[in-house]
C-alpha cells in the first residue's frame, strides 16, 4: 500500500515522518496487555487494580441530582467560554474555607476543563524555543511535553526519597535558570504521595522571586490531606506574586469524568491563561459549573468521607507491605502509596527495574500496579481500586490482596 503523503506533514514534536511507525512500547500499553494475559491465563480470577489513578466512586448523589436538574434548564445550554460567574465565586468561597485564602473571583479565577487541559495551555502562555520549564519526576508529564512541544526544553527535577521526594532547587544550575521560565510543583505528589510543607512552599516562593520564575502548583490532590490541614500556596506571604494554582473536583469530589478545575492566584498570568483558553475551547457545560457549586459549598461533608476512606484503604495496604520486609508508609496526601521495588523474590525471579516487578505482579499474582524508574525503582499501588458495595467489599479485596502476596518472599 503506496504511504499517505500525510507522512511527511506530521510535525516534528509528534515524531515527524516516523509517527504511528515506532515499534517501542509504553508502560501503560505493557500493563493493558499484561492484565490481557493475565485474565486469559485465569479465567474467573479478578484481578486487583491497583494501578488505577481515578476514585473508584461516583460523585455523590446530591451533586448528581443538582447536575440532572441543572441540565434541564433551557439557559444552560449556551457556550460557557471563560467560565460563569458563580462557579468562580464558589470556587473563591472554597479556598478561603479550606485554606484560607482570599482570591478575587474575577480577576484570579478561571475555570479550565480539568487540570490536565489547563496543564497543556498554561505554556502557551509563556514558552518561547529555547525556555525552560522545570518539572519534577516521577509525576505528571504534560506540562513538560507542551514545553517541548512549543520548542522549549524540560528540565527534569528528580524527587529523591532522601529528600522527602521534594526538588533540589539549589542544585539546579546558573544556566538552566537564566533560561527558565516555569517551575511545577505538585503537591501531595502523585506519585510519592508526599506533601509540602509550609517552610518548603515558602523556600520555593522565595526562590522562584529570585530568578523570575511562575510556579504552577498542580493542587488536584490538596484536599486529600493525611496530616494537618490541606496547604495552599497562597498561603505564603508574596506566593501570588509568582504563582499560579490547579484546583480540580477529580479526586476531593469523586468527579473525575466531569472534567472540572480551575486555575487561580496571579492576577496577570490568570488573565494570560484566559487569553489562550478563549482561543482553545468554549468552556464546560454550565450545568456541570452549577452541580460543582453545589460540591463546592458542601465539601465540609463530601471530601472527608472520601480522605478517610482512602487513608484507611492505604492503613491497610501499608501493614500488607511491611510484613513482607517492604519500606512502606502511610503518604501524607494524596491515594497513593509509592515503594521501592525489591531486587528479586524467592522463585528464582530478578528485578532489574520497577517495571519489571510490576510486571511480575500482575502475572504472578494478579494484582496490578504502575512502574516508575524515574528517580530509583519504585512502584506506585493506588487506593482508588474497585470495591463496590462499601466498606464490606472494600475490606474483602484487601483481604485477597493480602493473602495474594502471603507466600511471597522478596529479596531486597
Amino acid at each position: 500500500m503506496e504511504e499517505s503523503f500525510l507522512q511527511n506533514n506530521f510535525a516534528n514534536r509528534i515524531g515527524g515522518n516516523m509517527f504511528g511507525k515506532d515499534t517501542k512500547i509504553y508502560k501503560f500499553e505493557k500493563i493493558k496487555r499484561a492484565k490481557r494475559e493475565a485474565s486469559a491465563k485465569n479465567p474467573g480470577v479478578e484481578i486487583i487494580d491497583m494501578g488505577v489513578g481515578e476514585p473508584d466512586d461516583m460523585a455523590f448523589p446530591s451533586v448528581v441530582s443538582k447536575l440532572c436538574e441543572e441540565a434541564a434548564k433551557w439557559e444552560n445550554r449556551i457556550y460557557a467560554d471563560n467560565g460563569i460567574s458563580e462557579f468562580k465565586e464558589a470556587a473563591a468561597r472554597y479556598m478561603k474555607a479550606l485554606y484560607n485564602v482570599d482570591l478575587d473571583p474575577e480577576t484570579e479565577i478561571c475555570h479550565a476543563i480539568g487540570s490536565k487541559s489547563a496543564l497543556s495551555l498554561l505554556p502557551a502562555c509563556f514558552i518561547n524555543p529555547g525556555d525552560i520549564t522545570f518539572i519534577t519526576v516521577p509525576g505528571y508529564p504534560v506540562l513538560g511535553t507542551w514545553t517541548e512541544y512549543l520548542g522549549g526544553t524540560a528540565v527534569k527535577l528528580p524527587l529523591l526519597e532522601e529528600n522527602g521526594f521534594m526538588p533540589d532547587l539549589d542544585a539546579i544550575p546558573a544556566e538552566q535558570l537564566a533560561k527558565a521560565k516555569l517551575l511545577y510543583l505538585n503537591y501531595p505528589n502523585n506519585p510519592t504521595g508526599a506533601s509540602a510543607s509550609v517552610e518548603f512552599f515558602t523556600k520555593a516562593v522565595e526562590f522562584a522571586k529570585k530568578h523570575q520564575l511562575l510556579i504552577v502548583s498542580d493542587a488536584a490532590y490538596a484536599p486529600l490531606n493525611f496530616k494537618g490541614k490541606p496547604l495552599s500556596i497562597f498561603a505564603i506571604p508574596g506566593a501570588k506574586d509568582v504563582a499560579v494554582e490547579l484546583h480540580s473536583m477529580s479526586k476531593g469530589f469523586n468527579m473525575t469524568g466531569w472534567r472540572l478545575s480551575w486555575v487561580c492566584g496571579n492576577a496577570l498570568a490568570v488573565k494570560a491563561f484566559a487569553n489562550v483558553k478563549d482561543n482553545a475551547d468554549s468552556g464546560q457545560f454550565m450545568a456541570i459549573q452549577k452541580a460543582a457549586i453545589a460540591a463546592l459549598d458542601d465539601q465540609a461533608s463530601i471530601t472527608p468521607m472520601i480522605s478517610e476512606k482512602y487513608e484507611r484503604r492505604l492503613k491497610s495496604m501499608v501493614a500488607t507491605l511491611q510484613g513482607l520486609g517492604f519500606n512502606a508508609k502511610v503518604p501524607a496526601g494524596s491515594f497513593y502509596l509509592y515503594v521501592k521495588a525489591p531486587k528479586g523474590a524467592s522463585d528464582g525471579s530478578v528485578f532489574a527495574t520497577g517495571e519489571d516487578f510490576s510486571q511480575w505482579l500482575i502475572k504472578n499474582k494478579l494484582i496490578s500496579s504502575v512502574p516508575w524508574d524515574d528517580a530509583g525503582n519504585y512502584v506506585r499501588f493506588s487506593a482508588t481500586f474497585v470495591a463496590r458495595g462499601g466498606k464490606d467489599a472494600e475490606e474483602k479485596v484487601l483481604a485477597e490482596f493480602a493473602r495474594r502476596l502471603s507466600d511471597a518472599k522478596f529479596i531486597f
